[in-house]
């Protein structure tokens, strides 16, 4: 009842199982800590008496599965009070609810200074490759860029930053990840990503550097036009200033 009324934030510092699993799952930022948490709705001695398979509860389910292949969480931290710092982090950048504006923070960057190293960033041979996250920390304020979903399909990358004091979603593709094609995946990241700043009043900044889908059969079986169009209907659908 809550979704898209206020945030919702999932902190994961133990085991987490069965039919408890879906209730981080329906929340909108997850955040795990390496070694510590785990989560999977059936554990590994339920899945080699089932399978066959014989895996580590950390493999199955710990929070680099989770970053970086089922993309079901969004922060991985090495200790616990890292984790709570990257969750306050976190909450600067949000309203409390989705009828408020997100904070306003006094800002000393000069939103109109010149960024002249982003003429050494971007190569001038097109198919040379280059990282974004370079160009956004010299448009951003005081270069902070807080990444979502850092480790999961980096090909695109999201996350928050403040623009003269006032908080911004960014949704870049990555040139240095498969040369920023979109594909099933990085689809799926950045429409949950553009939803959720459309529902919370966060305008969304675009760098677009991108050749287009990613081709092969992998793609076209796992339903890249589908998820491709979530991506598409997400932009269309948002009513929050958007700059590309």
């Amino acid at each position: 009842m809550a979704s898209g009324v206020v945030p919702q934030i999932s902190i994961i510092v133990g085991p987490c199982a069965g039919g408890a699993v879906y209730s981080p799952a329906l929340t909108d930022f997850v955040f795990m800590v390496d070694k510590i948490s785990k989560m999977f709705i059936t554990g590994p001695q339920v899945v080699e008496a089932a399978t066959g398979e014989k895996v580590s509860a950390e493999d199955l389910g710990g929070a680099l599965t989770h970053n970086k292949i089922s993309g079901v969480a969004h922060f991985m931290s090495a200790t616990e009070d890292e984790c709570f710092a990257s969750v306050r982090k976190l909450l600067s950048y949000l309203p409390l609810n989705n009828m408020e504006d997100p904070p306003l923070y006094e800002c000393q960057d000069d939103p109109n200074r010149l960024a002249p190293d982003l003429n050494n960033i971007i190569p001038d041979n097109p198919n040379k490759a280059y990282d974004v996250k370079d160009v956004i920390k010299q448009v951003v304020d005081y270069g902070e860029f807080f990444e979502v979903q850092a480790l999961y399909a980096p090909n695109i990358v999201v996350g928050f930053a403040r623009l003269n004091g006032r908080s911004v979603g960014i949704v870049a593709n990555q040139p240095s990840q498969l040369a920023g094609c979109l594909d099933v995946n990085a689809s799926d990241k950045a429409a949950r990503f553009v939803r959720f700043c459309d529902a919370f009043n966060i305008p969304i900044i675009t760098f677009t550097d991108v050749p287009g889908y990613l081709p092969g059969v992998e793609q076209e079986h796992g339903g890249i036009i589908r998820h491709g169009a979530k991506l598409l209907y997400a932009y269309s659908e948002a009513t929050v200033p958007k700059v590309t």
